[in-house]
């Protein structure tokens, strides 16, 4: 397994670098030969069909699962071996029943005073200032199993920004979010990465959102099969051959 931090080869910006990389899985090879290039500053949209690798891939990039090949990462000022990662996960479920609040979820993530001894002053202050990241302050106090599938974005997006993370991974972030939350959170993170400067990795199975808001899309089924603007994928022979073959496509 080789993923390391580098430095330079970007200018002044960082970036992510994967060369030659695949992934086996119990004698599968689920991913080979992937090669890409995220610069600071960038949306890119990983796309494929199910089963295609994508998840896989974002481990891999989190570490949680062996490769060959280099995955590598450089950022300015940065010294640490490893580089600071924001991580939503895909669609985690909370009991609608479950008393957790918003308030309660920080709480066990950042803090070392057990949740049910309640926030400090200090605590609750912290947790207001990532929600306002997201421009989710009014969410503090509800529970987190009676959150619409675009609040839950929004507060899990804010724990991903704390602390504010070099690049933010974002697995099917859109899924359970309805038509007008999808444009609400894609605004957001077009927000965030000008705002701090990162660049934003993320898999998606809507299409509709890609030519406003990606610089890149990545087209990847087991392997990279195109890569371009999102007009350069969407248009290309590879795309029309992969959801024709696996069966249609949310354009």
């Amino acid at each position: 397994m080789k993923l390391f931090f580098h430095g330079g080869g970007c200018g002044d910006s960082c970036c992510l670098r994967v060369k030659d990389m695949s992934v086996k899985i119990g004698g599968d090879e689920i991913l080979h030969h992937v090669d890409m290039h995220v610069h600071c500053g960038e949306l890119v949209a990983l796309i494929g069909p199910n089963g295609a690798g994508k998840s896989t891939f974002l481990k891999a990039v989190l570490g949680q699962v062996d490769h060959d090949g280099v995955i590598a990462f450089s950022a300015p000022g940065q010294r640490e071996r490893r580089p600071r990662i924001g991580y939503v996960p895909q669609s985690p479920a909370f009991d609608p029943g479950d008393p957790l609040t918003v308030a309660d979820l920080f709480a066990c993530c950042m803090s070392k005073r057990p949740a049910f001894l309640g926030l400090s002053k200090a605590m609750r202050q912290t947790v207001l200032d990532c929600l306002e990241r997201v421009h989710g302050e009014e969410l503090i106090d509800k529970r987190v199993g009676n959150l619409s599938g675009g609040e839950l974005q929004r507060v899990l997006l804010a724990l991903a920004l704390e602390p504010l993370p070099n690049i933010l991974i974002l697995d099917e972030p859109l899924s359970g979010v309805d038509v007008e939350g999808m444009g609400t959170l894609m605004d957001m993170l077009d927000e965030i990465r000008k705002t701090y400067d990162l660049s934003i990795l993320m898999t998606t199975h809507d299409f509709s959102t890609l030519d406003k808001y990606a610089d890149q899309v990545i087209l990847i089924d087991h392997t990279v099969l195109c890569k371009g603007t999102p007009k350069e994928v969407l248009a290309s022979e590879a795309f029309s051959n992969v959801f024709h073959r696996k069966g249609g496509a949310s354009i």
